[in-house]
């Protein structure tokens, strides 16, 4: 009877333990409800996590399109921002610094075509690297040096030397929105305001720095204006009252801003990029396209090929508005972020499709090249301010790949925010949990930074950057395979866009993309099964494989004019 029990258990056993393994089989059960459905699919994370490498390798098929790079020295570039203070800290104070970034531009770009060690981002955005007595440094306290924690001008000017030394332009964030506080101008200003006595109005040419803020008696009660110092007037500050509001208008404050951009284009800077562009007049938008076009104008007639980027957090009928001012770039606000047009589609939110990714990404373009023919466009998915994609695709890796499959293929000059290659993860709406430590390694932390003072702990669900450099099948090699297929193809970024509207559906977009005679076609299936797509359901001919991007490692093929993509995968075709 003994024997006979043991036997009923261990057979019992194997079928539990073959039931186990069938993940198809589990999550379409109907026995199972959704919320058991999701606890079995986050259960199952883990064995797939602690594969082994070797494990991991014997499931990739071996990739045979790797093409000769075709990189065009112009503006269409890969950008990559970089939070200097939690990228890499090269003298162990915590802090991320100049030199720091140095000493990991080969991981961006290392300059040599023959390797393939690098990312091959061929831009790199800096966020503020200027004095100031934040840690985000969005509060200038001085426009012509390096803030203290991030070096001094010497170690920028080598680093603007080695960017170049490897092919990369580097723009970096030129805040002339407001100022610091603690700016020389502004105390001068409240200063002279407390001298006054009773009833005597100021005298700019005895300090013409009242005239550079939006000083007032008359503040109406409003809360974006604050009292200045032991003074009866009040100064307009948008954002903070550490953050008084330059007089655009005044010229000034305009003459101070040219000598500043001067300052830095002489020191070899490639362009910048403007923050808060929209808040220059604050709800005044033809005020503010005024400004950049002034700024635009006088930035090109110092440096002609200089490359400008600007925040305006809007809408595409505002976007396209100020690209009137002849900014070349404007960041595509409507594709970021969770609700934005990238990851809706990656995860078919809403009414959300192919066809609809396909036609609302062309009529995009062509709003914008009416206000500027010339616009270089700039989409991007997170920053500095946003969630970061882990977050919108709540830690789908798939999904995530996909998102950046699509980012990367799309027109202009696309932006990653450091991290995101090894989809680092974010923690709601605190801004210090947006700008954590680059995740380098978890055995080797020479060179990680201290998380921002007020920052969370926030659990890294993804391996840093070691370990993945060390799997095929990572997030790193994904965005690294498709920065170069972006190099190898200048049409992806430069081409003239349609849809193949033949072939969109709700699954599968296509566009053709024509460059200077050149012409391409990005097949995208958007879904989790496989799709075969005939090209001659589009008079399509003698199409071959560029170039595939896919999030499992499988194959896309093509046979008799007929397409086989895997689950979310990318295509090129030429």
């Amino acid at each position: 009877m003994r024997k006979r029990t043991l036997l009923i258990s261990c057979l019992m056993i194997v079928v539990l333990a073959a039931s186990g393994c069938k993940k198809t089989d589990i999550n379409n059960s109907p026995d199972l409800s959704q919320e058991e459905s999701k606890k079995e699919k986050k259960d199952e994370i883990t064995p797939e996590v602690e594969m082994s490498q070797d494990d991991t390798k014997a499931e990739v098929v071996p990739y045979d399109y790797v093409q000769d790079l075709n990189i065009i020295d112009d503006n269409y570039r890969n950008f990559y921002e970089i939070f200097v203070y939690s990228f890499y800290d090269s003298n162990g104070d915590g802090i991320g610094d100049i030199n720091g970034v140095i000493s990991k531009l080969d991981y961006i770009n290392d300059g040599n075509d023959a390797t393939d060690s690098d990312l091959g981002f061929n831009g790199i955005w800096l966020m503020p690297v200027m004095p100031s007595t934040t840690y985000h440094k969005y509060d200038v306290t001085d426009y012509y040096n390096i803030d203290p924690q991030y070096g001094t001008l010497e170690d920028f000017k080598k680093l603007v030397s080695e960017c170049h030394k490897r092919g990369i332009h580097l723009i970096i964030d030129f805040v002339f929105n407001h100022t610091s506080s603690k700016h020389p101008w502004f105390i001068e200003a409240v200063s002279y305001l407390e001298s006054l006595k009773e009833g005597e109005e100021p005298d700019l040419e005895t300090c013409p720095y009242v005239g550079y803020y939006h000083f007032t008696k008359d503040y109406n009660g409003s809360k974006t204006y604050y009292k200045a110092g032991t003074s009866d007037w009040y100064y307009e500050g948008v954002f903070w009252d550490q953050m008084p509001d330059l007089a655009l208008e005044n010229e000034n404050v305009r003459k101070e801003i040219e000598n500043m951009a001067k300052f830095w284009i002489d020191l070899g800077v490639d362009g910048f990029r403007l923050d808060a562009a929209k808040e220059y007049y604050s709800g005044e938008k033809e005020r503010n396209i005024e400004v950049l076009k002034w700024f635009t104008d006088y930035v090109k007639s110092v440096k002609e090929d200089a490359y400008i980027v600007a925040e305006v957090w809007e809408e595409e009928a505002a976007i396209a508005a100020y690209y009137e001012s002849g900014i070349p770039s404007l960041f595509n606000f409507p594709l970021s972020q969770h609700n934005g047009l990238i990851t809706s589609a990656a995860r078919k939110l809403g009414a959300s499709s192919g066809k609809s990714f396909a036609k609302t990404l062309l009529s995009l373009y062509e709003k914008y090249s009416r206000g500027n023919p010339a616009y270089i466009d700039a989409p991007f998915i997170s920053n500095h301010d946003t969630t970061r994609i882990s977050a919108q695709c709540v830690n789908d890796e798939d999904q995530m790949k996909m998102s950046a499959g699509m980012l990367l293929t799309m027109n202009g000059s696309p932006y990653v925010y450091y991290g995101e290659e090894i989809g680092m993860n974010s923690m709601g709406a605190k801004d210090e949990n947006k700008r954590l430590p680059m995740q380098w390694s978890v055995t080797d932390t020479q060179g990680i930074t201290t998380p921002p003072d007020n920052a969370d702990t926030v659990e890294q669900k993804f391996p840093p950057v070691d370990e993945q450099m060390k799997d095929p099948l990572s997030l790193y090699n994904y965005y690294k395979r498709a920065v170069r297929i972006r190099n190898e193809n200048p049409e992806i970024a430069r081409g003239d866009m349609s849809v193949i509207e033949e072939l969109c559906t709700k699954d599968i977009s296509a566009v053709k993309k024509v460059y200077k005679g050149s012409e391409i076609v990005i097949l995208y299936n958007i879904n989790t099964e496989p799709a075969n797509i005939s090209l001659k359901d589009a008079g399509l001919t003698d199409l071959n494989i560029r170039g595939y991007l896919s999030v499992d490692g499988n194959a896309v093929t093509m046979s008799e004019g007929v397409v086989s993509m895997p689950k979310y995968s990318i295509v090129i075709l030429k």
